[in-house]
């Protein structure tokens, strides 16, 4: 009887103390909840007139140890319909980098977010999240345009089947790329971004900092897959880039990748340009006097709109003529898709130490139609062992 009384009051102690534990941690994790749900916050950038230009809803993560080093940010232009395609993009980002880096998001659109895409993508991204308005007068008809000649320009190209021939929002969104992403308030804290766009895949582990690789080694752009431009889309693109460096000789860079844009010694444009929708690359480049004045020089001619003139060769022309050839890297590790083309290391080794889920013989890079072997030939670099074998 004295045992079974024993055993009765240890087991009634054990029982008080798993209670008083439960309260203790269920109180914790309230206390931590509240402390984390006040560290939100919403900020509201004012232009220079007093007008409203960025709608900023913050999602605060400082209270993660933030591993990441340099001022950098992923940037995604996108809609509130766009949601649910961006949520793969962002899954596959940080599982495959951004968990053990956790770098800032940045999300931009030319009507207000709404609650449901704010919250979905602000849980998603292990940095700080942040959602601007792009202003009216960088999506629209700058006043020098003729709207009718225009229309006149996505009507042929409608009948000529040209992709994104007929659309105006398309031209509105490679116009903004080219020249005004970068002048965003929001963007204003950042040295280097990352592009990521609704419907992509991320295939391999990235298990270094690739912003901290490009600042380190003072790269300004670099790029995963290219390929050469529809011409019917630019076919003044090139002529203006040639008046625009006759008159401003300087701003072209000793040793660059003039080889890389044109076959001829820059008579004419071969089409070749960097797919823009992956790109880190550097701000203060696209912020540098040379860029903005080649920018201002394309807008007034108008080929965002009489053509269909697009970010990638805009941005691609100028990382060939204004910086030196050794300022662009191709990343050949990273795997990457974009419909219809895949980027995967056609190294088995990288493949299997980086976990990468992709065929390499998908991989596009040695196809006849990129651009990247001619790429590695004016760079003078070593292609991939058994490059040949993937080349077909």
């Amino acid at each position: 009887m004295a045992r079974t009384n024993a055993r009765l009051i240890r087991f009634a102690i054990f029982a008080i103390v798993l209670i008083f534990c439960g309260y203790i941690l269920s109180k914790g994790a309230s206390t931590n909840h509240s402390s984390q749900s006040s560290n939100n916050s919403s900020v509201q950038s004012k232009s220079s007139s007093g007008e409203s230009n960025a709608v900023v809803q913050q999602q605060d993560n400082s209270v993660v140890n933030n591993s990441g080093t340099v001022k950098a940010t992923f940037v995604s232009l996108a809609r509130n319909s766009d949601l649910w395609e961006l949520v793969g993009s962002i899954r596959h980002v940080e599982d495959r980098f951004n968990s053990k880096f956790k770098y800032d998001w940045v999300f931009l659109n030319d009507e207000e977010f709404n609650d449901e895409f704010k919250k979905v993508t602000s849980q998603l991204v292990s940095g700080n999240t942040y959602y601007g308005l792009i202003p009216k007068d960088q999506w629209s008809f700058p006043s020098w345009i003729d709207v009718e000649k225009a229309a006149q320009t996505r009507q042929k190209m409608r009948e000529a089947n040209v992709i994104y021939g007929d659309s105006i929002s398309y031209r509105h969104m490679c116009r903004y790329e080219s020249g005004f992403f970068f002048r965003h308030p929001l963007l204003e804290q950042y040295e280097y971004y990352w592009r990521v766009e609704p419907g992509i895949k991320i295939y391999c582990d990235i298990d270094y900092d690739l912003f901290k690789f490009m600042k380190v080694n003072d790269y300004k752009y670099s790029f995963t897959i290219s390929l050469p431009e529809y011409p019917a889309t630019i076919e003044t693109l090139w002529d203006t880039v040639k008046n625009f460096t006759k008159e401003n000789p300087q701003y072209l860079a000793e040793d660059n990748l003039m080889s890389f844009v044109s076959d001829d010694g820059g008579a004419a444009y071969n089409g070749c340009h960097f797919w823009s929708n992956f790109e880190i690359a550097s701000l203060d480049f696209w912020r540098s006097e040379a860029y903005m004045k080649y920018f201002e020089y394309l807008d007034k001619a108008g080929g965002f709109f009489y053509e269909r003139w697009g970010d990638a060769p805009v941005h691609s022309i100028a990382a060939a003529l204004f910086l030196p050839k050794e300022k662009v890297h191709f990343f050949d590790d990273v795997g990457y898709y974009h419909v219809p083309f895949h980027n995967c290391p056609v190294d088995a080794n990288t493949r299997l130490t980086k976990n990468c889920m992709c065929n390499p013989n998908d991989d596009f890079t040695w196809k006849g139609w990129s651009c990247t072997s001619k790429y590695f030939n004016v760079k003078s670099l070593k292609k991939p062992e058994g490059w040949e074998k993937y080349s077909k």
